[in-house]
């Protein structure tokens, strides 16, 4: 079994660890009202954006997600949250330090002996989810199950559907397609992005994803016999009637969305495996990204 095998597996116990820690972190999380960004790199970035969803949508206050990189630094925010596995991700230390003394920073992460520990204001450590991986899986998923549970949307079966998911075969066919897209609306899109990144990065597919509603204007084109499209939650009205007319495979769920970017997790690892990839040694990537000075 490899690394991320191991440790998309081992999600389940993860999360509901970090739901139950989650009061414990109340005073370095936001707190309601506050104008928020959150902010990573890569996968942290799309768990940044499904977060960034999942409280404004709640009517905690106006929230905002941006790759660590582009941070515009002439908003104003209470709070900035730095998502980053590694702790080292030059991107998010060199934002964290410019932040420092005007506005509060606050950083979840794997690893506490690393510089985002004096980087930020607040750390948040969930090194029960660190990975030996490149390919990130575990920590990206408890760390937005943190969040959702301080937010109060995590229940014990968003733990139950990641059991289905890990335990249920993968739709006939799926892992032999050529090209893959994932759709999402609202807090999903986050997620479909996220499905997208690990099956370029495991696998070295053809895949894209996009908002559900704008994948009529124009994506839809390259679907057809051969390729297919998932989509993480409800699906827009007559979306599956007009994919399945182009031939290609639809793949829909009645499993809590993040439950279903396990199975895209290890659909990831399936296509890896069929090609003949490592999925612990993904081409020209590093556990994480440190920029020369």
């Amino acid at each position: 079994m490899t690394h991320v095998e191991d440790e998309l597996t081992d999600q389940p116990a993860c999360w509901s660890r970090a739901a139950n820690e989650a009061a414990g972190h109340a005073e370095q999380l936001p707190k309601p009202g506050e104008r928020v960004a959150l902010v990573g790199c890569g996968t942290s970035c799309f768990m940044a954006q499904a977060a960034a969803a999942l409280r404004e949508g709640v009517g905690h206050g106006e929230t905002d997600a941006f790759a660590a990189s582009e941070f515009p630094h002439g908003r104003r925010y209470d709070r900035v949250v730095a998502l980053t596995r590694s702790g080292t991700t030059t991107e998010v230390l060199d934002l964290l330090a410019r932040l420092r003394g005007r506005t509060r920073t606050t950083a979840v992460t794997a690893d506490p002996d690393t510089p985002v520990a004096t980087a930020a204001d607040h750390v948040v450590v969930l090194d029960h989810a660190d990975e030996r991986s490149v390919v990130q899986t575990r920590f990206a998923t408890t760390a937005l199950t943190l969040l959702r549970a301080h937010l109060g949307l995590h229940t014990d079966a968003v733990v139950g559907d990641a059991r289905t998911a890990l335990a249920e075969p993968l739709p006939q066919g799926l892992v032999e397609c050529e090209q893959f897209t994932f759709l999402g609306r609202g807090w999903t899109v986050g997620l479909a992005n996220e499905a997208a990144l690990k099956m370029r990065e495991a696998s070295l597919s053809w895949t894209e994803a996009y908002p559900a509603m704008e994948y009529r204007h124009g994506p839809v084109s390259i679907s057809a016999g051969g390729r297919a499209v998932w989509m993480f939650g409800a699906a827009p009205r007559g979306l599956a009637d007009e994919v399945r007319a182009t031939g290609a495979l639809w793949v829909g769920s009645t499993l809590d969305p993040l439950a279903e970017l396990v199975r895209a997790q290890r659909l990831a690892v399936a296509v890896a495996a069929a090609r003949g990839l490592d999925p612990d040694r993904p081409r020209h990537l590093a556990r994480s990204v440190i920029l020369a000075p």
